[in-house]
């Protein structure tokens, strides 16, 4: 993979993580309600869940690009497409991060595989991978070393961010709670989002 390559995914995949969404949001509530010691269990089990789901979807993406390069192909322009919706989704959350503290007793062992069930459980989590990584995959190169080094830089972006968002939200509550700052991360990613899809339909057109 070149590495102008690798550094796009690696800062698309930065920004998307950073975006709050079901697997945070555990992380979050658990962090409210139980502090700092919840951070690395819970990040833990939010990069096992990802690499479940990472992996699930791989095989899928795998068999794809064996059985026809054309359709592969199809499937990058479904997916700018569906990163530009998630961006427009995004911008139009507002400022409400509705998360509840978790103050019931919970070993280290069942926060992470609490995290690991939200995060590997969630449908949208296998959608997002099938529709992003393709956008990042050469047909033309082998499809392993590629896919093994965007999947190693993803679970150690999604353990680093996990880990902040559980210290941030035990040591800075009202941040997290700040409707303004939660807004400003939504609209700020959800541009992201859009700006990336366009940037893919972009580089498509200009190299048909």
């Amino acid at each position: 993979m070149p590495f102008e390559t690798w550094l796009a995914f690696t800062a698309a995949a930065a920004v998307l993580l950073v975006i709050p969404g079901p697997t945070i949001l555990l992380v979050v509530s658990y962090a409210l309600g139980q502090g700092w010691r919840t951070a690395l269990p819970m990040a833990a089990g939010v990069a096992l869940g990802d690499f479940t789901a990472m992996t699930l979807s791989l095989l899928g993406l795998g068999a794809l690009l064996a059985a026809s390069a054309t359709v592969f192909t199809a499937l990058k322009w479904i997916g700018a497409a569906y990163l530009v919706w998630l961006g427009i989704k995004l911008w139009r959350a507002g400022g409400n991060l509705d998360v509840t503290p978790r103050t019931d007793a919970a070993s280290s062992l069942k926060m992470l595989g609490h995290a690991w069930l939200v995060t590997a459980l969630n449908p949208k989590g296998l959608v997002f991978f099938v529709a992003f990584l393709p956008q990042f995959i050469d047909p033309k190169l082998a499809f392993l070393p590629q896919v093994s080094l965007c999947a190693a830089t993803f679970l150690i972006l999604a353990f680093t961010n996990a880990f902040a968002y559980a210290l941030v939200a035990a040591r800075a509550r009202r941040i997290i709670s700040n409707p303004r700052t939660v807004g400003l991360v939504n609209k700020t990613g959800g541009s992201l989002l859009i700006g990336a899809g366009i940037a893919t339909v972009a580089l498509k057109a200009g190299q048909s």
